[in-house]
């Protein structure tokens, strides 16, 4: 007959199990979302995000495109130079304070935007908002518990679900989410 201590080390090893086969989900759902937005739309999830936030607030300087988006300058700098490349965007001193560079989409943006998918962290925020407090309110302290598990609470991220450098070119995205890495779990 199997001790209780054996059968207590089995089912915390089955639910660990469970959950690293739940964080590796999250991982690949955002990689196959990811790699859908490059090959789709030429865009990785950044770009898109900083892009709407431009259509529905432009123009507007770097520094409060940046808080807006919840990303540093520098990001979003280097975002805003591929978006640039691409004749996206559009940047101009401030006539006001020559300080401030503005920056504004440009009608190849808002074509862009009008036919890509919905970004993966606005369904989840639509879904996750229709949940009751105290289960939104469980879901962050759990979260939050296996961040410090993991020893990952000095890692900076902003609200964007997406993998690999968040100023990545499309072409770098598709080389870090490269399918035979994510299928071999590299």
């Amino acid at each position: 007959m199997p001790s209780s201590d054996s059968n207590q080390h089995d089912q915390r090893s089955l639910t660990t199990t469970q959950v690293m086969a739940a964080l590796r989900r999250i991982i690949r759902a955002i990689d196959l979302h990811s790699r859908a937005l490059v090959q789709r739309f030429g865009l990785t999830g950044p770009q898109l995000v900083v892009l709407k936030e431009l259509v529905e607030t432009s123009p507007q300087p770097v520094s409060s495109l940046a808080a807006a988006v919840n990303l540093s300058q520098a990001t979003v700098t280097g975002i805003l130079d591929r978006l640039e490349r691409k004749a996206m965007i559009t940047r101009e001193r401030d006539l006001k304070d020559k300080r401030k560079v503005m920056v504004s989409p440009t009608s190849a943006a808002e074509d862009a935007l009008a036919g890509a998918p919905p970004l993966l962290q606005e369904h989840f925020t639509d879904a996750f908002s229709g949940l009751a407090d105290w289960e939104q309110t469980q879901i962050l302290s759990s979260l939050q518990r296996i961040v410090a598990l993991m020893e990952a609470g000095s890692v900076e991220a902003g609200p964007i679900l997406t993998t690999g450098p968040l100023d990545a070119t499309p072409e770098k995205t598709e080389a870090f989410l490269d399918p035979t890495q994510v299928e071999n779990g590299t």
